[in-house]
């Protein structure tokens, strides 16, 4: 069905009126060093507020950011961010982390789509693979590194990617997106954007691609291709000068391919093949605001997520639905107070087999929290001390509180310091309580087995931020961040006695039960530059250093829990050159270094990407990227706890044409 959907989405984009005029989005070199540094962000505070001005290590990725990145997706635009680890462990799936514990799913970062939270419930993380928005829609990409427990509640551990997607009214017309190449072997995007009636606008949109495999270490081509076509709609409403309706939704339906090792009951114990994970399903989501006055305002949003996913061994059916209520408004002269409510519901069907087990079998979860958080003015336009803290209840450890504080000293209009002291968690996933996940084991026959553990509690965290912003002259913003970050009660896999299984071939069991019994320390500097030397040129900049110490608690026999400590990069470093040239044209770079990662046989690397673009008119642009242009392959992750086949990216070349109408 949503496959029908997708493809009727394309039929009447195809149909509507082709005659409507759209502005092209300006470009990076038509604001100033001080406008791009004042872009308003809404993910710190939950409300507008100026970039300079926010108490906390937040980086704003712009939709023209990402145009000219050549980046076909919203892990890829991510290496953008200082601070934050995306590696690729193949065609398909990534790890994404910030801070440490780089994963598959990074169970300590919050992704969210415009308000919707994208973690999933089963493993904790994000199937970067099946999450995916139009490229051209997106307005910005706001990320936090460090915790954002307080406004978004549990697992915003390490930090907060918040998607936002423009308003309706800011994509009317027609746009068409085509190309194809080495790697991406061929992609295209259709959106019409159109208005109903006086006050309301909307824009529907068609996404196709199909990406190639990537390789293995021989050289040798994967079965990890990767095709899901996509639709969506987006309806925005002013109902009144006060009141506005937002009403948006998505479908898509594909597969993400992958070689995967998997357990056998019968000799020789194990079997290797390819496999294809299934993914469909499909969101709503409905928000009303109403605005009272610049510092007054309230928002009411719902929305229901289905996913499908299915693979061998393994399939999941999930339906969230969420409820969030807020309200600001100010407290006499100096305070800016924020509370709300919420409510989520997430309900699964686990189809079961030798491999992975879950009981029960069917499982729903309740969320209920409710946050509060108050500004205070201490000195105006210079002194602001942030005090809050979310209070939630889950059916999995109960109740959990999340404060924090932050003061925010501005020393002049353009030096601002910020320090903050916060506490966050990361409460279980299912599998955490209620797996049996039989793993490959070096003796034929025997089979480590990870079992959940009803007594499991909440990752717990403790953090010490601060943080300088600096603009010494209209052409230069730098921005420092350091943190000191005290883990507790992370995730052990503990050894137990085996035991052998007759069933359905005689094998034996060395169960790991699911503990807490990792503790330790993080800390790290994150430092960022922009700088605009002409008009015509900018440079973007970051570098990152992150020591990870990490203790096994006494009594535990978890001998390699200590192992993330070498699976996130110590030193990391980038640089983005964006010119705009004569002749209407575009030249993009970017260069990245990344350091090895000894616990994943990762070594270290160096990459450029590359983008040539060329608007011979106004509404047509043609651009031509390359990427990964320094090696023909090379190794980024590697895959542990699901025992898919490592692979190594390739170097890649697309090109490829935009038409807005």
């Amino acid at each position: 069905m949503i496959r029908h959907v997708v493809l009727a989405a394309t039929l009447i984009c195809g149909v509507v009126n082709l005659g409507w005029a759209q502005a092209p989005t300006a470009d990076l070199a038509d604001l100033s060093l001080e406008e791009l540094m004042n872009v308003r962000v809404t993910s710190v505070a939950k409300k507008p507020q100026k970039l300079t001005e926010a108490a906390a290590a937040v980086y704003v990725i712009t939709g023209d950011d990402i145009r000219r990145s050549g980046a076909t997706n919203i892990a890829e635009a991510l290496r953008m961010v200082p601070g934050l680890h995306v590696a690729r462990i193949d065609a398909n799936k990534w790890a994404v982390s910030s801070r440490g514990f780089a994963y598959r799913f990074c169970n300590k970062l919050l992704v969210l789509i415009d308000g919707r939270s994208v973690y999933t419930s089963l493993y904790g993380g994000v199937y970067w693979e099946a999450r995916d928005v139009l490229i051209e829609d997106v307005d910005r990409i706001e990320v936090i590194r460090g915790p954002g427990g307080t406004l978004w509640g549990a697992n915003a551990v390490n930090g907060v990617i918040n998607i936002v997607t423009k308003n309706a009214k800011d994509t009317q017309g027609g746009l068409l997106t085509a190309g194809g190449g080495t790697e991406e072997r061929i992609f295209g995007h259709l959106r019409y954007g159109g208005q109903l009636g006086e006050n309301a606008y909307y824009r529907i949109y068609a996404k196709y691609f199909d990406r190639g495999s990537s390789v293995y270490a021989s050289g040798d081509a994967a079965a990890d291709d990767w095709s899901i076509p996509r639709g969506g709609f987006r309806v925005d409403w002013d109902l009144s000068p006060a009141d506005t309706l937002t009403i948006q939704g998505d479908f898509y339906e594909g597969y993400a391919g992958q070689t995967i090792a998997l357990p056998d009951p019968l000799p020789p114990y194990s079997r290797t093949i390819d496999d294809d994970i299934n993914v469909g399903g499909g969101n709503l989501i409905a928000r009303w605001q109403r605005t009272f006055s610049e510092e007054s305002d309230l928002m009411l949003q719902f929305y229901y997520d289905r996913t499908e996913r299915e693979t061998e061994g393994l399939a999941e059916d999930r339906d969230t639905l969420d409820l969030e209520f807020q309200h600001r408004l100010p407290l006499g002269e100096r305070h800016d107070l924020l509370w709300g409510l919420g409510y989520r519901c997430t309900a699964d069907s686990m189809g079961n087999s030798f491999v992975y087990a879950f009981e029960p079998p069917e499982r729903t979860d309740h969320l209920f929290s409710a946050f509060i958080q108050d500004e205070i003015t201490l000195r105006p336009e210079e002194l602001l001390l942030t005090l809050g803290s979310k209070f939630e209840h889950n059916d999995y450890t109960g109740f959990e509180i999340q404060p924090n504080a932050r003061l925010l000293w501005k020393l002049s209009p353009r030096r601002t310091v910020w320090s903050a002291v916060s506490r966050a968690v990361r409460t279980p996933a299912r599998t955490d309580e209620d797996v049996s996940a039989k793993l490959l084991g070096t003796v034929p026959g025997v089979f480590p087995c990870v079992m959940g553990n009803k007594d499991v509690k909440s990752d717990d965290l403790l953090a010490f931020e601060l943080g300088y912003r600096v603009q010494p002259t209209d052409r230069l913003a730098l921005d420092a961040a350091a943190f000191y970050n005290i883990h507790d009660n992370i995730l052990t896999f503990e050894p137990s006695l085996p035991y052998l299984e007759s069933s359905p071939a005689p094998h034996t069991i060395v169960p790991l039960l699911t503990k807490n019994n990792l503790e330790g320390e993080t800390y790290g500097v994150e430092l960022a530059a922009d700088c605009k030397p002409r008009d015509w040129w900018r440079l973007r900049g970051g570098y990152t250093f992150l020591q990870m110490e990490l203790h096994i608690k006494s009594g535990s026999r978890a001998t390699t829990a200590e192992s993330p400590e070498n699976e996130s990069p110590q030193n990391q470093l980038f640089i983005h050159s964006s010119m705009d040239l004569p002749k209407n044209l575009q030249l993009d770079l970017g260069a990245r270094y990344v350091d090895s990662l000894p616990g994943l046989n990762v070594e270290s690397y160096v990459e450029l990407d590359a983008r040539l673009a060329w608007k011979p008119k106004g509404n047509l642009e043609v651009f031509l990227v390359g990427q990964n242009l320094m090696h023909n392959q090379h190794a980024e992750f590697g895959s542990k706890t699901i025992q898919t086949q490592q692979t190594e990216i390739e170097r890649g070349v697309y090109a490829g044409v935009t038409w807005r109408f």
